[in-house]
């Protein structure tokens, strides 16, 4: 156990310590976040791979004291170095990418082109790569007893996080907030594109019982012919029918406890920042208008915990980077506040 009798909380964050200028190792602490630099698939704007040094650094102007749970940070909460292997095959992949989006928005034939086929396979066996990774890294944590926060990167980077979730809990349920869907099978011919990770997770994990997507705004007719055909396993709050509702008078409590009450037992969050109001992330990766504000999300995870369910994971995404950093301080204070939930939803008997 971390002596913190000499750690000053009100004191300027010590630059030399590690997120949110806290004093922990690895070792210590309840909570590990996983870096994961990755944005290969992106299909609009990068620079969502560099946001977990980015975060990093805003988070030293985060105040450690949490009116929702006081001073769990003293449990310990750490973020792992970002790996610069991931970080370099992202790059080399991202270019690779590139060249095939731009290919193929020429309606050239990819068949035709062998330089354009070798470059799909390699993008495809780059993300099953780091699926893996992911998976490898989050296995290995959670079997040593820690929580787990997921830092990216574009949304493709939890599938493997998911896989390890299911493994570790058994049955789970998935809150997704998002403007998108995510349910493509497929886009611009990536199988493991940031638009196919929920498709992807229903495919391909067994213990996913139920996935609740709130936010959504900006979807194809086939992504919602999917949800439409889940038989309910997929629960869908658009972001117009969120609105009308309050406008109609409507209170967010009635609301959020209908959204907690289609999730099972066990609740893992997939935080794609795009689901808030562009006015909080204008640099995510693909901005639409409309949106969440950040309090009403929290107030919805306040609300599971008080039901007696658990969340057991979390994964942060899309968050972009500028030059006002302003959206990497907006990351940096929601990822805070995901981790103190996180540590709130397991007391230390449970951890």
């Amino acid at each position: 156990m971390i002596d913190l009798s000499g750690f000053d909380h009100n004191d300027a964050a010590n630059p030399n310590n590690n997120i949110f200028g806290l004093p922990f190792t690895e070792e210590d602490a309840d909570l590990v976040i996983l870096p994961v630099p990755w944005e290969v698939t992106v299909s609009y704007k990068a620079g969502t791979a560099r946001a977990p040094e980015h975060i990093f650094r805003a988070s030293l102007q985060v105040e450690l004291f949490d009116n929702d749970t006081n001073d769990i940070w003293r449990r310990g909460i750490y973020m792992r170095s970002m790996d610069r292997k991931i970080l370099l095959k992202s790059d080399y992949l991202r270019k690779e990418a590139e060249l095939y989006i731009n290919y193929i928005a020429q309606d050239e034939n990819v068949n035709d082109n062998k330089f354009m086929c070798k470059t799909l396979k390699e993008v495809n066996e780059g993300s099953v790569f780091m699926n893996n990774w992911v998976y490898e890294q989050t296995s290995e944590l959670l079997n040593r007893g820690k929580l787990v926060g997921l830092l990216g990167g574009d949304h493709s980077t939890p599938l493997g996080f998911f896989k390890a979730i299911g493994e570790k809990h058994g049955s789970f349920g998935i809150l997704q907030i998002d403007a998108h869907f995510d349910l493509r099978e497929s886009y611009e011919g990536f199988k493991y594109s940031h638009a196919s990770v929920m498709y992807n997770a229903l495919k391909e994990i067994p213990q996913l019982d139920k996935l609740v997507q709130v936010g959504i705004r900006d979807y194809g007719d086939n992504e919602w012919k999917i949800v439409c055909d889940s038989e309910f396993k997929v629960i869908s709050y658009f972001d117009r029918e969120l609105k009308d509702r309050q406008y109609e008078g409507q209170s967010w409590k009635e609301i959020a406890e209908e959204i907690v009450n289609h999730l099972p037992e066990k609740v893992y969050l997939s935080f794609d920042i795009d689901g808030l109001d562009p006015k909080l992330c204008p640099n995510t990766g693909t901005p639409v208008m409309g949106g969440l504000e950040s309090e009403q999300v929290f107030y919805i995870l306040r609300k599971i915990i008080q039901s007696g369910r658990k969340l057991i994971g979390f994964d942060l995404n899309e968050v972009g980077v500028s030059s006002t950093e302003w959206d990497e301080n907006v990351g940096a204070r929601i990822l805070y506040k995901l981790c103190n939930l996180l540590l709130a939803s397991n007391p230390k008997a449970e951890v």
